[in-house]
């Protein structure tokens, strides 16, 4: 753990965030189901947190996407690695649960590739936020914590697939630069 620096946010302040958020969600779907959707492999940690905390009625489903050609530059098309095991998503109350918002492509693509399949509703929820990175005008319907463009660990968030299961977000310094 020697690239890692500081704690950017803590374990607490990570627990007030999901007590928010499922908070905002029960109270805007009320009683409604919602087909919770994570996007693998990152939202695991903060969607396991968030749905104990929604009280609306859940269904959990999963999946694996990229906008991304080799990991660095976006093709502004998504790419669907693993689809929904719900086939039929027509009339249901989606709610995208993300663990970053970065250039904001990524969800621009998959909600509007949802959108052709005529669900009730599409929303989305990220447990991070990097808005200085936005490419596209692109913003979440409900934002845990906004970070600065820094690269962060911790939370679901890895680097090299390490860190994952770290309970704060703490800032990686990559070769003299953070980015």
């Amino acid at each position: 753990m020697d690239d890692i620096s500081k704690v950017l946010v803590s374990k607490e302040e990570i627990e007030k965030m999901v007590d928010r958020l499922g908070k905002q969600i029960s109270d805007d779907y009320q009683d409604e189901e919602i087909l919770v959707v994570g996007i693998m492999k990152g939202a695991v940690v903060f969607l396991a947190d968030l749905i104990r905390k929604i009280t609306s009625p859940v269904i959990l489903d999963f999946m694996s996407v990229s906008s991304y050609l080799d990991g660095t530059v976006s093709t502004g098309k998504v790419n669907i690695k693993k689809d929904l095991d719900t086939k039929d998503i027509s009339g249901k109350n989606i709610l995208l649960v993300e663990d970053i918002i970065d250039s904001g492509v990524t969800m621009s693509c998959l909600t509007e590739e949802l959108k052709k399949r005529n669900p009730k509703s599409i929303k989305v929820c990220a447990a991070f936020d990097k808005p200085s990175r936005r490419k596209v005008d692109f913003s979440a319907d409900y934002i845990g914590i906004a970070v600065p463009d820094e690269f962060i660990v911790g939370y679901g968030l890895d680097y090299a697939g390490k860190y994952r299961n770290l309970s704060d977000v703490r800032v990686v310094e990559l070769d003299g630069g953070n980015k």
